[in-house]
């Protein structure tokens, strides 16, 4: 083979800083700074697809004895991504040192060899003690090179042999550990608590919570880490319940509690939630003297009572914190925002913001859900401006969150934009921009937005089939359903939900395939609950399907006697057919049942504050300039054409009252009240808790071409744009 010469320059290290020594080229921090003294040669043997070339070097083998030299001359390859080179040089040392058997088994990790990395790390076996003090370094590497593996692969099942082979070292030391030494103070694996609670931590973060459990349970001894260890694990995995019988235990064997013990049990207390043993947990803070110094306990605290719906104990918590920084800010107005107290969860962001304390990205998300709560843009667009002043606004989570807002207060172009801002783009960004497309009736846009996800190679969830169905419902796209429905059917990473079945129900249903989506229903291979039946009979209602109708609501009333939509939905239906006997037949029915209809309303929000209206309603300080606005507006219909549709009155009372009951649904009082304390030409937002009627429908596409403004109407079912006399939906909803 011929001989090929690599000059190196010798690596300038006496001005490098103590603290760039352990700085990896692939680690986040910065690089190590090199200069060049000078080049010389060196010896060293490579193997590169099966040949072999040998290279001469003045430096002789002692060379190899400095530490630090060793350490840059692998740092030079490995900053060039030299990795091959790095292993030859690393091969030449005659006894490596524990830290530069962590650089190679770092390096292995970045770039994915899992092979050569686990035979770097069953070399170490070989060195005897030295073994003892780099498995806790080379432990970690590893599961951080499976958890590395685990993100590329995701669909890849576990590899045992990643996760066994560290087990299977700590076990084999261990037995070893029992019999006599050489030296009596010589410290063994078996005793390396530190080595065991790595390894305890690989598991639960891989997920394989039940080796984690079986390892803990075999440990020789156990300190209060690897109890913490333990119970975070089982906690982070869903099993909470377990995580709180590991918490007991610990507590029975007399281990000292330190506040991240304490801190893990709150947070499975509250995951489940359990108040009373989390009381209890509450009752050792208090005698450790935890609970007013340390900020994360008093976060905890705080969270675990929110969580327990007891937002009277997480406020004095909070009170009697004298540490408050901005995870215990952020802690009491998640909670409140949880308990669906947005309007204090919104004041206590405001104070926060007033004596100076910044928030994070945790503080940001939680002030735009209360924003979407309360449905309140105004506030949301001052917390968006916050968000971009301190450069936050391309995150995932305040990304998503400001998706959200903007959808659910009628803006979906501003959300797809905040959307495409969004760096790094995860199943939650996606799914919150394609149902918030689906809501508003953009059924291509949602269908683009999934094709541009899988082109990202962004594995969907079931939350995506939920709202392209959705999507697909409101845009009348049934072939493309049919297709999303056999896609996601027959992917292993999506199990098919009753919710799915409901929606692909309903878009069968909207689109007139009635016989078709009973016969979905009866061949489910799980049992139909009433939110499919209901999904089944809403369709009925809108073609008329009086048949399919009545076999519908019997199922639902099976299920739930007490259902007040089946009883409306169906007596709905007959007065549309004038069948009144059968309507006076439900209304007593309702009555005899206790069963109570629920009343239509419509609000917006203006400057914070919340204006709610009912049907013929005259309880607002403007009623009588809303009924003024109300009356002008009539006028102007007529001119247009406009004739009430009265198969909408579902009463059975003359043509008069009739056309005035419509006059004075609650909608249009919300819609005069907006035009009356808006600027003209701004856009009108206003909620409905159920479905739009369609005679409404009709007259507010003519309202918005009257005043020359764009009306935005959000009932139970999805969004409606109205403007110049026509309405996002195509006259489909």
């Amino acid at each position: 083979m011929p001989k090929t010469r690599f000059v190196l320059p010798m690596l300038l290290v006496s001005r490098v800083p103590k603290s760039k020594f352990y700085t990896t080229p692939f680690t986040k921090g910065p690089r190590i700074r090199i200069g060049i003294r000078n080049s010389i040669s060196f010896p060293f043997t490579t193997t590169t697809n099966g040949s072999t070339s040998t290279s001469t070097s003045s430096i002789s083998a002692n060379s190899f004895n400095n530490i630090k030299s060793h350490k840059y001359l692998l740092f030079h390859h490995l900053n060039n991504q030299s990795l091959d080179e790095a292993r030859a040089i690393f091969d030449q040392i005659p006894s490596p040192h524990v830290s530069l058997y962590t650089i190679m088994l770092h390096a292995y990790a970045h770039h994915h060899r899992l092979s050569e990395a686990i035979d770097l790390f069953r070399e170490t076996s070989l060195q005897g003690r030295r073994f003892l003090e780099l498995h806790d370094q080379g432990v970690s590497q590893l599961w951080r090179f499976r958890h590395r593996s685990k993100a590329v692969r995701r669909n890849a099942p576990p590899n045992r042999r990643v996760v066994d082979h560290p087990r299977r070292l700590g076990y084999s030391a261990w037995e070893l550990s029992r019999r006599p030494k050489p030296c009596s103070g010589q410290w063994t694996y078996g005793q390396d608590v530190a080595a065991w609670n790595a390894m305890v931590h690989g598991y639960c973060s891989n997920g394989r919570v039940d080796d984690a459990l079986r390892l803990f349970r075999r440990m020789p001894l156990r300190d209060v880490i690897s109890w913490s260890t333990m119970i975070a694990g089982l906690d982070h995995n869903g099993k909470s319940d377990e995580a709180l019988h590991v918490f007991r235990d610990m507590a029975a064997s007399g281990v000292c509690l330190s506040s991240v013990c304490l801190v893990c049990g709150l947070s499975a207390a509250a995951k489940i939630p359990a108040l009373r043993m989390g009381i209890q947990i509450h009752c050792s803070v208090f005698k450790l003297g935890y609970w007013r110094f340390d900020e994360f306990v008093s976060a905890s605290l705080v969270t675990f009572y929110g969580s327990c719906k007891q937002m009277e104990a997480a406020g004095m918590v909070f009170g009697e914190a004298v540490c408050k920084n901005v995870v215990v800010w952020t802690a009491l107005v998640t909670g409140y925002g949880f308990n669906d107290k947005h309007q204090e969860a919104m004041e206590v962001f405001g104070e926060m913001v007033r004596i100076g304390v910044v928030p994070n990205e945790s503080s940001f998300t939680s002030a735009l859900n209360s924003c979407c709560g309360l449905e309140d843009l105004e506030r949301g667009k001052v917390i968006h401006a916050a968000v971009v002043k301190m450069g936050l606004e391309s995150g995932g989570y305040i990304g998503g969150s400001l998706v959200v807002m903007y959808s659910k207060c009628g803006y979906v172009s501003d959300a797809v934009s905040v959307f495409k801002g969004i760096t790094e783009k995860s199943i939650v960004s996606w799914n919150s921009v394609i149902v918030g497309c689906a809501q508003h009736g953009c059924g291509m846009w949602a269908v683009a937005l999934f094709n541009q996800m899988l082109r990202k190679r962004v594995d969907p969830d079931g939350i995506t089939l939920t709202g392209l169905l959705s999507a697909c419902s409101h845009s009348g796209m049934l072939q493309k359903a049919r297709c999303f429905f056999r896609y996601f059917g027959q992917k292993r990473s999506v199990t098919l939900t009753i919710e799915h079945y409901a929606s692909m129900v309903d878009v069968l249903g909207r689109c007139g395939e009635l016989e078709e989506a009973e016969a979905l229903v009866m061949s489910m291979p799980i049992k139909a609950n009433s939110m499919v039946w209901l999904a089944l009979l809403s369709a009925c209602r809108k073609h008329s399907n009086l048949d399919v109708a009545e076999r519908a609501a019997n199922q639902v009333f099976k299920m739930e006697p007490d259902c007040s939509a089946a009883y409306v939905l169906l007596s709905n239906l007959y007065a549309s057919s004038s069948r009144w006997a059968e309507v006076a037949w439900i209304r007593r029915k309702m009555k005899h049942n206790g069963v109570v209809k629920q009343p239509g309303s419509s609000w917006l929000t203006l400057k914070g504050r919340k204006h709610e209206f009912l049907s013929a309603d005259s309880s607002h300080p403007l009623t009588e300039k809303i009924y003024q606005k109300l009356e002008w507006l009539g006028v102007k219909l007529k001119e247009l054409g406009y004739v009430p549709d009265q198969q909408f009155a579902l009463h059975d009372v003359e043509i008069e009252q009739k056309e005035e009951m419509l006059s004075y649904h609650s909608e249009r009082l919300a819609i005069a009240f907006g035009l009356l304390s808006t600027v003209e030409g701004s856009a009108i937002t206003v909620m409905k808790n159920l479905r739009v009627c369609g005679d409404c429908h009709n007259a507010i596409k003519l309202m918005a071409k009257i005043v020359d403004r764009e009306i935005v109407v959000r009932d139970s079912s999805r969004f409606h744009h109205f403007k110049n006399g026509i309405c996002s939906c195509g006259d489909y909803w």
